[in-house]
């Protein structure tokens, strides 16, 4: 009876084991062909016509500026990004009031809505001849469609909801018990905000930071309407990637491709870096030893 009893338990050990390995095989196999293939396919591609046609296509003036241009728009776009998305996520989960649900739904809708759309309505909106308030910001001297203001705004639009979406469910669940104590305590809201919040949201405001770099680095919809694709003056990365395809500089394109998607890996091994990092002086042996040090 127990040898009988124990053979179906070997055999479902066996088939968990073999499923458990069947997923991984597949979620691999999905991985290589979407991510891993395509990679390697660009590094050959961008050095297949040697790699003196790639310095000579990186180092032109359009590439150098498109390259400088890209690296302004995240620098732009994100950081006040990872502010509204820090104090909307705050005011999502810790306040009550009517048209919640709304700011919900407005955050995501850069998910929903093509990035094409997104360029004609900043157009629809800036627009400097027909524009709601183009002509007016005209008057004073500014221009918003076709420079680089308006890629800025159209980058800040589709990386908006990052940091929102990441923050939200880690203020969730770190819950108000150390931000109430700190109150009574006699902490203001800033003292609370920076000494208790942020420190336990710090790496949901990262991964937010990150998801969003990647978005503003690949934009090309949004970007592409409002710009006129000048080059020289309003042409990112991804849109120099299109000109060199459209020139039959293949290699070329793919170079350009391989910067952006090295400029992504950088940004992702950096947060990795600071998160072991992070992990190692706050672990319990380093506490350990740092209270020795103070004691």
């Amino acid at each position: 009876m127990t040898a009988d009893a124990a053979r179906p338990q070997k055999n479902i050990v066996r088939g968990g084991r073999g499923s458990r390995i069947g997923l991984r095989s597949v979620a691999l196999g999905y991985l290589a062909v979407l991510l891993i293939i395509p990679v390697l396919v660009i590094i050959a591609k961008a050095f297949e016509d040697g790699i003196g046609n790639v310095f000579d296509t990186l180092t032109t003036p359009e590439a150098q500026h498109a390259f400088w241009l890209t690296l302004v728009m995240v620098a732009v776009a994100i950081p006040l990004n990872t502010i509204f998305g820090v104090a909307c996520a705050l005011v999502l989960v810790r306040q009550s009031f009517r048209g919640k649900a709304l700011i919900n739904g407005l955050i995501d809708l850069p998910f929903a809505i093509s990035p094409v759309v997104i360029g004609l309505s900043l157009i629809l909106v800036y627009g400097s001849l027909d524009g709601w308030f183009g002509p007016e910001l005209l008057e004073m001297g500014i221009r918003v469609i076709f420079t680089p203001i308006g890629m800025a705004l159209a980058t800040m639009f589709v990386s908006l909801p990052f940091v929102v979406r990441e923050v939200e469910p880690v203020l969730r669940e770190i819950g108000e018990d150390q931000e109430q104590a700190a109150s009574t305590l006699g902490a203001n809201g800033w003292q609370t905000f920076w000494r208790i919040t942020l420190p336990a949201i710090r790496w949901g405001v990262t991964y937010g930071v990150v998801l969003g770099t990647a978005r503003a680095l690949g934009e090309f919809g949004a970007v592409s309407i409002v710009s006129g694709r000048i080059s020289g003056e309003t042409e990112t990365l991804p849109l120099f990637v299109q000109k060199q395809f459209e020139t039959f500089n293949v290699s070329g394109a793919y170079a350009a491709a391989l910067v952006l998607a090295l400029i992504a890996l950088a940004t992702l091994l950096a947060m990795n870096l600071v998160r072991k990092r992070d992990s190692k002086t706050t672990s319990p042996v380093t506490l350990g030893k740092t209270q020795e040090v103070e004691a």
